[in-house]
């Protein structure tokens, strides 16, 4: 292929190649020069201009393929345009020529047409340049044209199209004449032609005034007659052409009011008129309903506006005559409803009302109930509902109609029907309401309907016509409301209900058997109300399990056949279904049946032969106001009876067929068979249409139930039956029969069935020359691959292929090449990599065909397409390979996605995209982006959905990948278009020329990228598209370029967001932010594509700017927030005015969020203050989040203040409309929300600035006072429940805030007077008071505590499980009405964390101490104001009559109960604020006296708090939950020893005189612990969790584990934290124990400290001590001391423990050569620990004495200062130690060395203050043994200390010289001396008197002293005695 990219064609190369690869190489370079001839150098071009024309011209008479043609007319055509033009004539006679040329053979066809591709070309691209030599062309074109076959025409009136386009009204002089030879031609065969046709006389209309003047009428009229048997593509060509042709005579003429003026004016009479009214009733009702419920609640101005009284006019029609009209009204307002959900309740009255006072008239009773019937349907639309009490208003009044109809016979029929119909849109409100009504329900159903066998007998002789149609209406209405029922409340479906309902529905089974009688009898007429009871008995039938009908199997299935037979039905009535049960990719094969377009509802109506789709409508069956609409549907439309009888007789014999016995099996197909051959013409194909549709329902059934089609000769007849369909002349039933043949072989699943069908095929194939048993059998190949799967069908694969690869080269019959190309595409799809093999010639064929097969075979094509695209992903990743093979086959590809591409039309170019898409997927560097972006941007405005979704999809995917390219492409394309535009010059195919106007979807018109970009461009489709998966692709391709660009292009993205929130529809209210850039963006309008190239200016002057719609703006304020989000993850700066500021200096293109801080509060006020509800919701939350992310951000400018304080007046502006009478309670929620975020941000710190928006929670608190049912409800009382929590909430968010900061501000030490002028106490200025933000809530405290238990108390009650329904109290609680448990169940779900939290600070700080006489006062001021709320008071009690304690106790066990129940289990989407929440309120709870006595009383409690903790554990693992957790079990240890300690001390008191006394403390005399009832056990089992995730190498069970890595890093700071806390917690349980329990639990306890001091005392280069190294030292102190271990009975015990664990330490404190070094002096502490507080035990045990000593001399021999000076003072400290047993070998052995290290000073002095402060630590340890010592000794030991001081000393000149430590030693030893000196003032005088120049040296040094005293003053130190050491350990042990 590579040699095929050169400016001339590489004829040598070309001649090397095979013959069939000629084609493919050719068509390969001409794709080269395309792209290259526009790029080349125009002297280069003109150098070889010759060769290449020559070669150009010679490649026409090579018979070239359509997509060879094409291109090689554009480039002849491109390289005149750029080259010399001295040869265009002579190539242009060339072509005439050959199109005068004869030989009409097929073999010169192509030459032809390629002659005819060119002259089109050429006038294209030159126009007026050849306009000497039109007239003559002209007419060779129109002469050919006479005598050209069909693929001629369409090309003919293709090239007369281009010189029409090129010429403009240069041309006039022919355009009659080419208008009288192509108008004929709108009538074609051919569609292609067809097309070709409209598309010229649309060019031509643009110049050629006749066609919109004289020629109007014919042409009307030939449209129309285009019209009849066309298929889609004419259908859109044609209308375009009529419409623009309409369009262009009434321009002038304005003549459009003429048209509309007269519909709606008087009120017509006849039966004709109203028939005809009717309809464009209908139609103007639902097109408003639906206008409506787009505009969502923008709406509102519209419908309250009462000039215009919409209502009342839509509500008058609820009189209409006409039941569709009356229904089409209905509609309308439960669209009306859906959209302003505050009009459902009231509409709901006024109907009721109204229904009342007209009980009398038919039309009254019948609009007003399906009015009140469509608004019940809509309550699920609207997340708020209906107060409940409108469920019982509906009951009784249906109840009311159905009592009543007997009584009139003018109404009984709309009574009766009204009645049922009001009852089955009552049950869609769902369990929570039907619940109440059910046992009068199933009464109800069960009086409509004969008791016995007997009574139906009776029934039969009774009654006339009339009565009859009223029982049959009736007993329809009541199965309609039980299938309602089934459907939307199948939560009441108990066994029991079933069974009640099953009555009724029996007898209406037998019933349908006596029917037929009653019809003989009273009249034919009967027949459509028999039929609405057959139609609701299926419907409910298909919903029940089949088990629960079992019995009466035989009779329905006898009914279902003779149904669907049509037995009894002499109409050819066809089902429905047969669409949705066959594949959706089959859709190719008949081509009626196209996919989606955006003209669905229109198409529908046009299509599909013998079929009802399309004739929908409401009237067809009433109860489908109130049932929900399938997805994409705007309005229901409910089939025919007859249709609707049968989809669902089908449907349930679906349903049914599984459940039944394989002797009935094989009966009813033998049935079906025998159905077929009675039958015929029409009518056998509507009865095996029908057939094929059940058994293909049947066989889905059998494999959903994964169960099998029965023995041989069920598949035999079931296999006869649909191998005789596969030659059936309907390709609909074919392809149903292939369907059916796949799904036989995946029920069957046997090999050797498969293979038999498989034969049977091939034979077939082999042997069948007719184009029908061709098409059926191949399509039967293809279905059996595609349910069986590669594997189950491999041995047949080859012989598949080759039969599908030879048939698909059937040139004679383009429908078996779609047909076998379709099979062998879903063959690739199925086998997988058992394809591999075949891919190459399956390739070369696809390549050959696309190069070969005419264009106007579109199926064809798309067959192509779809086979490229299952090649691509069966070769998959191979495709990245650089071997020469896979080269090949990827650059296959890619020639075939190109011509794909190119292709006319639409669905082609959709597969081509699709395999575009698949190849970026696995290979994406050989995908180039820059021509299939601009392709792709171009696309977006197809007039084909299809197309429009396959390239969003595309973009979808790229943009995963790479958006940054995709931008960037689309942008080139914006570029281009300007350039091109604004030089003018006509040359691009971008522009097509002055008369554009014509055509907005024109291909190229793909300049629809402004400089918004794609974004831009995406943002605008979302408002016009309605497609779902087309809008939710847009969103998700938008969400990904976010994702990738939004933080580098910040700007770029605020400004998209911003332009689409601020066009709300009153422009004037949007001022633009930074003018400029905004005006001209909004001058420019994205939405219509049309005036993007006029050059007609008025154009765009009179079209409005159209706002973007509000779902549009919700998308928009939603990606706001994700850009917020995005931004706290990319980059700090993005958060920190200064850092921002000082980014943008240094390169200004650096662009961060807090710069647009402005813009972002202006979107949120925007969006928040809007007429849309979801649009307000979502601007609160964008402005929680602002809040939350910008709250602590500093103000540079203005120290101590935060740069959100400006905004103050935005966001109260914002929050306050959110506050008015008429909100609705999901915004008021969310913007209480927003309103406790923003006080509790502690932005503000006025307190008057506050009030305004604490102002607002205040009001609502009111509102909460209110009680339950005083306000007038609109919607369910579970939103009244949301809005009170949601206050109950804010208030509780802010009273936790405020607590926080007055436990800061007590906490604080009270502030110096300021001395120093420091920057960093500015802050104190504006500081607020102590108790600021709590000044603000105290006042409504009172009230507040009492509401917030009484939530709390709701919520309770309201997570009780199930079985305990029956506590619940019967009137719902203080918050929520029993009726909406289920909904309130959430409200509560959301707010209970922090009201808890709220409740225990109130608790903690004054709860406990208040009775509820301070209550019951408050209670009494509530209830002057209205209804008090329902406290815990039982009814009759008086609310003062508990006394403190209970109340208190109560309360306990209300907090802790709500606690431990949602400890237990949280869900994992629960919040994690939750559990955070709930553990800080424990914590502080346990903070009060009281609830710690609680507590500890009942241990139980405790335990339970432990166990649910630890749970929480298992599934919660930040490491904030377990810090909070530890907290709070330290409270529960704390608890547990205070009051374990008092115990004691009453003990001791009492039991001074007794002898015995009691055991305390767990584990009793024994000293067992009972896991479960045990503290201490539950205590340890949760600490030894948290250990063992931290550190895992201290479970054996851990470090055993293959698994496991033994590494020794180094804990996290976190980790530390919690390790610590675990340790300080373990080191208090001994005190909770017995002396027996102690010894139970100690030696583990004593383990872990160890261990833990071993694994984190590690030396660190600042000597700082990790805090669990503290803890453990501080754990080991507190367990040595332990006084109450030391029993008799435990002495043993407890010394061979204290012994063990020392040994451990000391063994841990030696050094390992592959650990780091372990920190010495951490472990000496411990050390002297035992030493000191434990000597008794260890005095004597020689082994440990010895390795004490040894770890004392390694630290004094430490090359480390700071571990000598630490070991000095340990030292000292058992030196000082009280039993000498246990100093004096100590002194003994380390005191020499002491002093060795001392006197090794003066040769060594100190350079550092470390060193310098080891040195007076040893010196502080001779001076205690000094004193420590006798006096006949102290001589002796002076000796060694006062020459080792007065070594220290320096001279006069070196003391000059020294180092600042050197001379602090010389000052701290003359100090000492002279300290000692007086201290022992004879031993002192004995040394000094021994050694004479010592007294010098020290006499010397005193004068010095005394002469520098001057200095000396200043700088004096303190007295040795109190000389503390400069670094002192974290926490002193001793």
């Amino acid at each position: 292929m590579e040699l095929a990219h050169s400016l001339l064609l590489n004829e040598d190369a070309l001649a090397q190649i095979t013959e069939a690869k000629r084609p493919v190489f050719i068509f390969e370079w001409l794709r080269f020069l395309d792209k290259v001839l526009v790029a080349a150098n125009k002297t280069d071009v003109k150098e070889k201009q010759k060769k290449l024309v020559e070669q150009l011209t010679g490649l026409i008479s090579s018979s070239p393929g359509p997509p060879t043609r094409k291109l090689l007319a554009k480039n002849l055509a491109a390289l005149y345009s750029i080259g010399d033009t001295f040869t265009v004539f002579q190539t242009l006679d060339k072509c005439n020529d050959i199109i005068r040329n004869k030989d009409d053979t097929a073999a010169y066809l192509p030459t032809k047409l390629a002659a005819v591709a060119c002259v089109g070309a050429f006038y294209e691209k030159m126009g007026r340049m050849l306009g000497s030599a039109f007239p003559e062309t002209v007419n060779n074109l129109l002469k050919s044209l006479k005598s050209a076959e069909s693929q001629g025409r369409s090309e003919i009136l293709m090239s007369l199209q281009k010189v029409l386009n090129g010429l403009g009204g240069a041309a006039a002089s022919c355009h009659r004449d080419i208008y009288k030879n192509a108008r004929s031609l709108l009538t074609d065969r051919s569609m292609a032609v067809r097309c070709a046709v409209a598309k010229c006389l649309l060019e031509l209309q643009n110049e050629a005034v006749f066609m919109w003047t004289a020629e109007l009428e014919n042409i009307a009229t030939l449209c129309f007659k285009a019209l009849e048997n066309s298929n889609y593509g004419v259908r859109v060509a044609v209308s375009k052409l009529l419409g623009t042709v309409m369009a262009t005579a009434l321009m002038p003429k304005q003549a459009t009011e003429a048209v509309v003026n007269d519909t709606s004016g008087e009120n017509k009479s006849g039966a004709a008129d109203i028939a005809a009214s009717q309809h464009v009733m209908v139609c103007a009702l639902q097109e408003l309903g639906s206008l409506v419920q787009s505009l969502n609640a923008t709406a509102s101005p519209l419908i309250q506006e009462a000039s215009i009284g919409l209502l009342e006019t839509v509500t008058s029609v609820l009189l209409h005559p006409s039941m569709a009209a009356r229904l089409a009204a209905a509609w309308c307002l439960r669209c009306v409803a859906v959209a302003l959900p505050f009009q459902l309740a009231p509409f709901l009255d006024r109907c009721a009302e109204r229904l009342n006072n007209l009980k009398t008239s038919p039309e009254a009773v019948s609009g007003y109930s399906f009015a009140m019937a469509a608004l019940l349907g809509g309550v699920h639309q609207c997340p708020l509902g209906i107060p409940h009490a409108k469920g019982k208003m509906v009951v009784s009044i249906a109840e009311d109609l159905l009592r009543t109809a007997a009584q009139n016979s003018r109404l009984s029929l709309q009574r009766t029907q009204a009645g049922w119909l009001l009852l089955g849109a009552l049950m869609t409100l769902g369990p929570s309401v039907v619940r109440y009504h059910l046992p009068k329900m199933l009464l109800l159903w069960r009086n409509v309907f004969p008791r016995s066998l007997k009574e139906l007998e009776a029934e039969k002789a009774r009654g006339d016509s009339f009565t009859w149609q009223v029982t049959l209406e009736g007993r329809a209405g009541a199965l309609c409301a039980m299938r309602s029922f089934v459907a939307h409340c199948p939560e009441l479906l108990t066994e029991d209900v079933i069974r009640k309902l099953m009555t009724p529905i029996e007898c209406a089974m037998t019933m349908m058997s006596h029917i037929p009688s009653v019809i003989k009898a009273h009249g034919a007429h009967l027949k459509a109300s028999a039929a609405m009871v057959r139609l609701r008995l299926y419907d409910i039938l298909a919903l029940l399990p089949p088990k629960t009908y079992e019995g009466s199997f035989n009779a329905l299935l006898r009914e279902l056949v003779a149904e669907f037979t049509l037995t009894d039905n002499s109409a050819n009535t066809t089902t429905s279904l047969l669409r949705s049960l066959c594949h959706y990719d089959d859709s190719v094969l008949l081509g009626s049946w196209l996919q989606e377009t955006d003209h669905k509802s229109i198409e529908d109506q046009v299509l599909q032969p013998n079929s009802a789709s399309g004739s929908g409508a409401l009237e067809h069956d009433p109860s489908s106001i109130y049932l929900r609409i399938p997805v994409g549907e705007a309005v229901p439309g409910p089939l025919p009876l007859g249709v609707s009888v049968i989809d669902a007789s089908v449907a349930l014999f679906g349903v049914v067929f599984p459940h039944v016995s394989f002797k009935h099996r094989l009966q009813m197909l033998d049935h079906f068979a025998e159905c077929v051959k009675q039958a015929k013409g029409v009518r056998q194909q509507a009865v095996q249409l029908n057939i094929f549709t059940a058994v293909l329902s049947a066989l889905k059934g059998l494999a959903e139930n994964k169960s099998t089609l029965g023995p041989e000769e069920v598949r035999k007849s079931a296999l006869t039956l649909v191998m005789g369909a596969l030659d059936n002349p309907n390709p609909i039933l074919r392809c149903a029969a292939g369907e059916a043949l796949g799904r036989m072989a995946q029920v069957v699943g046997e090999a050797t069935f498969i293979a038999r069908m498989a034969q049977y095929s091939f034979d077939k194939l082999k042997s069948a020359r007719d184009v029908v048993s061709r098409t059926g059998h191949s399509l039967a190949l293809g279905c059996l691959h595609r349910y069986v799967g590669g594997i189950g069908s491999g041995q047949h694969l080859k012989t598949s292929v080759s039969i599908l690869l030879a048939l698909a080269q059937d040139g004679t019959s383009s429908e078996v090449q779609t047909w076998s190309l379709h099979s062998l595409a879903l063959i690739v799809d199925s086998s997988g990599p058992m394809y591999r093999g075949y891919v190459e010639p399956t390739l070369s064929l696809v390549l050959t065909l696309l190069l070969t097969v005419p264009p106007s075979h579109t199926e064809v094509h798309q067959c192509l397409g779809r086979c490229l695209g299952a090649i691509i992903t069966t070769v998959g990743p191979e495709l990245q390979g650089n071997g020469a093979t896979i080269s090949t086959i990827r650059s296959s590809c890619l020639v075939g996605c190109a011509i794909t591409q190119d292709h006319s039309d639409s669905l082609v170019q959709a597969a081509a995209i699709s395999c575009l898409q698949q190849l970026h997927m696995f290979a994406p560097r050989h995908v180039n982006l820059s021509s299939l972006v601009p392709s792709l941007c171009v696309h977006l405005c197809s007039s084909h959905l299809l197309l429009r979704r396959a390239a969003v999809a595309c973009l979808r995917q790229l943009a995963q990948r790479e958006a940054a390219e995709v931008c960037e492409y689309a942008m080139s394309l914006a570029k281009n278009a300007g350039d091109k535009e604004s030089s003018g010059a006509n040359v691009s195919p971008f522009a097509p020329g002055v008369s554009s106007r014509s055509d907005v979807h024109c291909r190229h018109q793909g300049v629809n990228i402004t400089e918004t970009g794609l974004e831009g461009l995406l943002f605008g489709m979302l408002d016009r598209e309605t497609d779902r998966k087309l809008c939710s692709d847009i969103h998700d391709t938008l969400g990904h370029m976010l994702s990738s660009l939004a933080v580098e292009k910040l700007s770029h993205w605020l400004m998209l967001c911003k332009d689409v929130l601020a066009a709300s529809s009153d422009m004037s209210t949007a001022t633009p932010l930074s003018s400029g850039k905004d005006e001209e963006f909004e001058k420019k309008d994205e939405m219509d594509d049309d005036t993007m190239f006029t050059t007609l200016g008025e154009e765009d002057k009179s079209k409005p700017f159209v706002a973007p719609r509000w779902a549009t703006r919700v998308f928009a304020a939603d990606c706001l927030c994700r850009i917020i989000n995005l931004c706290e993850n990319a980059d700090q700066a993005h958060f920190d005015l200064a850092m921002a500021r000082s980014a943008k200096l240094r390169n200004p293109t650096n662009d961060l969020l807090v710069l647009h801080l402005s813009d972002l509060i202006r979107m949120a006020f925007m969006a928040a203050t809007d007429h849309s509800n979801q649009l307000r919701m979502a601007g609160l939350q964008a402005l929680e989040d602002i809040i939350k992310k910008f709250a602590s951000v500093p103000e540079p400018e203005f120290p101590g203040h935060v740069i959100l304080e400006q905004y103050q007046a935005n966001v109260g502006a914002a929050l306050r409309p959110a506050f008015s009478q008429d909100t609705p309670s999901d915004i008021i929620a969310k913007a209480c929300q927003v309103c406790s975020t923003w006080i509790g941000s502690g932005v503000v710190s006025d307190l008057n600035d506050l009030r305004r928006v604490h102002n607002l929670l205040v009001s609502s608190l009111d509102k909460v006072q209110a009680g339950k049912g005083s306000s007038s409800q609109l919607y369910r009382e579970s939103a009244t429940t949301m809005e009170k929590l949601a206050v109950l909430k804010a208030w509780a968010e802010v009273y936790v805030v405020a607590m926080n900061i007055k436990k800061e501000a007590e906490s604080k030490p009270k502030r110096a007077i300021k001395t120093t002028d420091d920057d960093d106490d500015y802050s104190t200025v504006d500081e607020l008071p102590p108790d600021s933000l709590i000044t603000l809530v105290q006042p409504e405290l009172p009230t507040l505590s009492r509401l917030w238990l009484a939530a709390l108390k709701d919520y309770a009650l309201l997570t009780l499980p199930a079985e305990f329904a029956s506590q619940l109290p019967p009137d719902g609680g203080a918050f929520y009405t029993p009726e909406t448990i289920d909904t309130a169940r959430l409200h509560y779900r959301n707010s209970w964390a922090p009201i808890l939290h709220a409740v225990a600070l109130w608790l903690n700080s004054t709860g406990f101490t208040c009775s509820e006489s301070a209550e019951a006062a408050a209670i009494a001021g509530l209830q002057k104001r209205s209804t008090p709320i329902n406290l815990n008071q039982a009814s009759g009690a008086t609310p003062s009559a508990k006394s403190l304690p209970e109340i208190n106790k109560d309360r306990m066990h209300l907090i802790l109960g709500v606690s431990i129940q949602f400890l237990c289990s949280p869900r994992p989407e629960e919040p994690v604020e939750h559990v955070t929440a709930c553990l800080q309120a424990l914590h502080t709870l346990l903070d009060s006296p009281y609830a710690r006595i609680h507590i500890a009383e009942d241990q139980l409690i405790g335990v339970e708090l432990l166990s649910v903790l630890h749970r929480l554990l298992l599934t919660w693992n930040p490491p904030s939950v377990q810090l909070l957790v530890t907290g709070v079990v330290q409270q529960i240890v704390r608890a547990a020893q205070d009051y374990l300690q008092e115990k004691r001390n009453t003990l001791n008191e009492d039991d001074m005189e007794k002898e015995s006394c009691p055991v305390l403390g767990e584990g009793g005399d024994s000293g067992g612990l009972i896991p479960g009832k045990s503290l201490v056990f539950a205590t340890m089992e949760l600490l030894m969790f948290i250990l063992v995730r931290h550190m895992p190498h201290l479970s054996t069970k851990m470090s055993d584990s293959p698994s496991h890595v033994a590494t020794k890093t180094r804990l996290s700071e976190e980790s530390a934290r919690l390790v610590a806390a675990t340790v300080t917690i373990l080191s208090d349980l001994p005190s909770l124990c017995s002396p027996a329990g102690c010894m139970t639990v100690l030696p583990t306890i004593l383990f872990l400290i160890a261990r833990i001091l071993k694994d984190t005392a590690m030396k660190s280069a600042d000597n700082q001590v990790p805090p669990p190294v503290s803890a453990a030292l501080q754990g080991i102190k507190s367990i040595v001391t332990l006084s109450m271990a030391k029993t008799e009975d435990t002495q043993k015990q407890w010394t061979a423990l204290i012994r063990s664990t020392l040994a451990c330490i000391l063994e841990y404190s030696q050094p390992e050569d592959s650990m780091p070094m372990p920190d010495e002096v951490s472990m000496l502490t411990a050390i002297a620990l035992f030493l000191w507080s434990a000597g008794s035990e260890i005095i004597g045990v020689q082994s440990l004495q010895n390795g004490c000593m040894n770890r004392f001399k390694n630290a004094l021999n430490s090359c480390d200062p700071w571990v000598q000076a630490k070991c000095y003072q340990l030292l000292l400290s058992v030196f000082q130690h009280s039993n000498r047993a246990l100093s004096t070998p100590y002194i003994h052995s380390l005191a020499p060395i002491v002093v060795e290290k001392l006197k090794a000073v003066e040769k060594n002095r100190p350079a550092s203050n470390t060193e310098l402060l080891a040195v007076q630590e040893g010196i502080k340890v001779l001076e205690t043994l000094v004193a420590l010592g006798e006096e006949h000794n102290r001589v002796q030991l002076l000796a060694l200390l006062v020459p080792t001081l007065i070594s220290y000393l320096l001279d006069e000149n070196s003391f000059a010289s020294a180092s600042t430590a050197s001379k602090d030693l010389h000052e701290f030893a003359l100090q000492n001396l002279m300290h000692i000196g007086p201290l022992y003032p004879h031993a002192f005088k004995t040394v000094m008197g021994a050694a004479p120049e010592l007294k010098v040296r020290l006499e010397t040094a005193v004068r010095a002293s005394q002469a520098s005293k001057a200095k000396a003053a200043a700088r004096q130190p303190a007295p040795a005695v109190h000389s503390a050491p400069t670094i002192k350990l974290k926490t002193s042990f001793f």
